[in-house]
């Protein structure tokens, strides 16, 4: 499985991008993970191969959401209200799984085996 990340970028407190991550399979569940310097690599946001089921980080509910078109394999995390904190490069993961577990699994990077590569985006306070 391959994945493209991209839709990083700079921008103010307050304002919003939208990432995307292009699969070469789209029989898989995705999901978002970010890593700040000298920070451990932090879960984002996931979702089915289905698009039924999707989980977030407390940190992000209310504020992103993620989705997918599988007719363009492409799963896209929509980022509203940034904030400063939200800086960090972003990468896409994928596992390949038609089912959905509990939310709590998709949580760890372990049970992911397909990385893209990150974008970066950045919130200017």
């Amino acid at each position: 499985v391959q994945l493209q990340a991209s839709g990083g970028g700079l921008v103010q407190a307050g304002g919003s991008l939208r990432l995307s991550c292009a699969t070469s399979n789209g029989k898989t569940a995705m999901g978002w993970f970010r890593q700040a310097p000298g920070v451990e690599r932090e879960f984002v946001a996931a979702i089915s191969a289905s698009s039924v089921h999707t989980a977030y980080a407390d940190s992000v509910k209310g504020r992103f959401t993620i989705s997918r078109d599988n007719a363009k394999n492409t799963v896209y995390l929509q980022m509203n209200s940034l904030k400063a904190s939200d800086t960090a490069v972003y990468s896409c993961a994928a596992r390949l799984e038609m089912s959905w577990r509990s939310s709590n699994y998709y949580v760890t990077p372990n049970q992911y085996r397909y990385w893209g590569q990150g974008t970066q985006v950045t919130v200017s306070s």
